[in-house]
């Protein structure tokens, strides 16, 4: 799907005129600045907004906001535009509000164990401002996304199988709704029977309903002990085997993350490490230094029942940010492979006891294929991505990208999955929701849409069809 199926709306000269007037320098209409704001770090078209407001608060936010639904302009909300979708295009053309300026950290509370954070601060800032408090935010989803685009797109990440993703760790938003009236949806209480979820219903719901522009989350404790591994594997049937065996044993491993031999000597390449290229394990795991020594023993005996060896252990902090770093940046590695080729990365999630077949089948769809393909997964919750490169310019390559990706999607929807298990849905993935959620569930969601953003101007042409 492409841009050029969206009829882009007027942009009256009077509207950023008056935008103008309220925030000076702070719009934009620099074609090189709307380029920028047209596009993620997807392979997905780009299509630029008519101007770029930065916004610094909540109630500049709601002013933008008031004044494009009063001329009927669309709106698009933008982070950090570490997105993979295609969920920051502006298809329609309109305004984007860009909160990366919108970047304090309004309060911590140590005792409850809580945050509240402006929309634009990224995961490394909260991480580094709560350093020496003894409390960490999890979510991991590798780029330095923002905390407001995390929470659109209900990010998942590394971390995932221990801490659960964005959906289970926002305890509560400031939204800026469509017609530009600021609510809150929660107060700080760990939970609450009071009526409709409204954070979770806005919790990946990608801009389409609102504009987040502050959110409470949960923290955590960082772990008395923590410690990585990394373990090379015979197959990659052998490496998920070992991961099913480990999460059906009720180990509470905080990242078990899977990469194929190809995409190990893509890392080794780029970040200048030394793997066997194999496919490989790596595992971390956090607690008490008692609890992760048998965690990672245990872990260990069933590595080697499957074949595993070579575990290199890293438990110097320096040791395992370098080994996490290397993960992080599979992306590009990946895409020095071939270099000048785009990369599709696509992301499905299977219940754990079907891992080994969704990824043996799509091991081999890959295998057979004309385009080179990379695995990564958080295969501790069941969560794989291949990365896919093509020329764009090469319409047997893009057709064949997409054939493979969707082969990918359906056999997750058979396996009882999804079509993403945490890049979200933008435009790039519009076409399978019919698919894995039915025409009456869609109906729904259209319903909801319709209700709360009754114009459509809330980025139009994401998450749900013909809404």
């Amino acid at each position: 799907m492409s841009d050029h199926h969206y009829e882009r709306a007027v942009v009256p000269a009077s509207l950023i005129e008056t935008l103008r007037e309220k925030f000076g320098d702070r719009v934009s209409t620099v074609q090189a600045v709307l380029d920028q704001h047209g596009k993620d770090e997807g392979w997905h078209d780009a299509s630029p907004p008519d101007a770029v407001v930065f916004a610094t608060s909540t109630e500049e936010v709601a002013e933008t906001v008031k004044l494009c639904a009063a001329h009927d302009v669309p709106i698009v909300p933008f982070g950090t535009g570490s997105s993979l979708e295609g969920h920051v295009a502006a298809l329609r053309g309109g305004i984007c509000i860009d909160v990366s300026r919108m970047d304090q950290i309004l309060e911590v509370n140590n005792d409850d164990l809580d945050c509240r954070v402006q929309a634009g601060v990224t995961r490394e800032q909260l991480n580094e401002h709560l350093r020496d408090t003894g409390l960490f935010f999890p979510i991991d989803p590798g780029a330095n996304a923002s905390i407001g685009g995390m929470t659109a797109t209900r990010a998942s990440g590394t971390n995932a199988v221990r801490y659960g993703t964005m959906r289970d760790n926002v305890l509560s938003l400031t939204v800026v709704t469509p017609e530009g009236k600021v609510i809150k949806t929660a107060h700080r209480a760990r939970k609450s029977s009071a009526g409709y979820d409204l954070t979770r219903l806005f919790v990946g719901s990608e801009g389409t309903l609102g504009v987040i522009t502050e959110i409470g989350l949960k923290l955590y404790g960082i772990p008395e002990a923590m410690s990585a591994a990394v373990c090379a594997f015979p197959s990659v049937e052998a490496a998920v085997n070992t991961t099913i065996m480990t999460i059906q044993a009720g180990i509470p491993v905080a990242r078990i993350e899977l990469l194929d031999a190809l995409q190990i000597r893509a890392v080794n390449n780029y970040s200048k490490t030394g793997y066997d290229e194999k496919p490989t394990l790596f595992f971390e795991f956090h607690g008490t230094e008692a609890g992760v020594k048998e965690q990672a023993e245990f872990v260990q005996s069933v590595a080697e029942e499957f074949g595993g060896e070579g575990f290199q252990w890293a438990t110097r902090a320096e040791d395992r940010n370098k080994l996490w770093a290397a993960r992080h940046k599979a992306y590009y590695a990946s895409l020095q492979l071939e270099p000048g080729k785009r990369g599709m990365s696509t992301d499905v999630c299977v219940p754990i006891s079907r891992l080994a077949e969704a990824i043996m089948e799509t091991r081999e769809d890959c295998d057979a294929s004309i385009l080179t393909c990379t695995m990564v997964g958080h295969v501790g919750d069941g969560n794989f991505h291949t990365l896919i490169l093509l020329d764009p310019e090469k319409p047997e390559e893009v057709a064949e990208a997409h054939r493979l990706h969707e082969r990918m999607v359906m056999r997750s929807l058979r396996l009882g999955g999804t079509c993403t298990g945490e890049h979200g849905i933008g435009y790039g993935k519009l076409a399978f929701m019919e698919a894995e959620h039915g025409a009456d569930t869609i109906a729904i969601m259209q319903a909801i849409k319709h209700a709360i953003d009754p114009k459509g101007l809330m980025n139009p042409g994401k998450l749900v069809p013909g809404a």
